[in-house]
């Protein structure tokens, strides 16, 4: 299932393109912090998918390069993402050579990765004293209406942070020093459609049989009717930015 779920986003790629929210640029910078001094930083997006870590490292203004395994995300970045190389490639066997990069930025897929496969090659490619920032946009579970929206949507209590198993894999991988964690408040602007709509890109829903699924988005579809916060119009979904960086040694 974990399988599965980490291979089906190409089928939802444009829909991912359009509704899954932004990293905020103040996550970004506090995550490419350690090697800002270089007089040329160039980064790796790493499981780029389409592209919205990409997007902020441009914003940044530092060299990018983007690798993604799956083609669907790739053409739908390429749609919408200028002046990038983006390469075919994976976590576990990166096509570039060594030491190429300033930092490794992942987006929303480290917890995908093998990663006593991934962290080796990671390291491989950056240069020494550079980089690795892991960053998941996570539902705001402080806010009352966002926690049952949440486990509508699959989501299981819990979210990376410090002590968790993504973290805790990278924090003991020698290659790497401590990891140090921030979060950074954040908000994707939604209706109740384009809200259902980012639901439906989430593997949890993905994987689903067709009925299951159906009824998954119809719960979350009712649910949003039915709550002032949500039911009238636009409105604000809370969210938490959480970044993970650690320097190679």
């Amino acid at each position: 299932m974990r399988a599965r779920r980490a291979s089906s986003f190409g089928a939802a790629a444009r829909a991912y393109a359009e509704h899954r929210p932004h990293y905020p640029d103040a996550a970004v910078d506090w995550a490419l912090e350690p090697v800002r001094s270089r007089r040329i930083v160039r980064a790796l997006d790493l499981g780029a998918g389409t592209g919205r870590v990409t997007e902020a490292l441009q914003r940044a203004e530092v060299d990018v390069i983007a690798v993604e395994p799956d083609a669907a995300m790739r053409a739908a970045m390429l749609e919408r993402v200028f002046g990038v190389a983006v390469l075919a490639g994976t976590a576990e066997d990166i096509p570039l050579p060594d030491e190429r990069v300033d930092a490794v930025v992942v987006g929303q897929a480290f917890h995908w990765f093998d990663h006593e496969r991934a962290q080796p090659e990671i390291a491989r490619v950056l240069k020494p004293g550079g980089v690795l920032a892991a960053m998941w946009n996570t539902d705001d579970l402080r806010v009352p209406w966002v926690v049952e929206y949440a486990e509508r949507a699959g989501f299981r209590p819990g979210s990376p942070g410090p002590g968790s198993g993504s973290g805790a894999m990278l924090a003991d991988h020698p290659a790497f020093e401590s990891l140090q964690w921030a979060s950074f408040d954040h908000s994707h602007r939604r209706t109740v459609d384009s809200l259902v709509e980012t639901a439906a890109t989430y593997s949890a829903c993905l994987v689903l049989p067709d009925d299951q699924r159906a009824a998954r988005l119809r719960s979350i579809r009712e649910y949003l009717q039915s709550r002032p916060e949500t039911a009238d119009g636009e409105f604000e979904l809370p969210l938490v930015t959480k970044v993970a960086r650690a320097i190679r040694r």
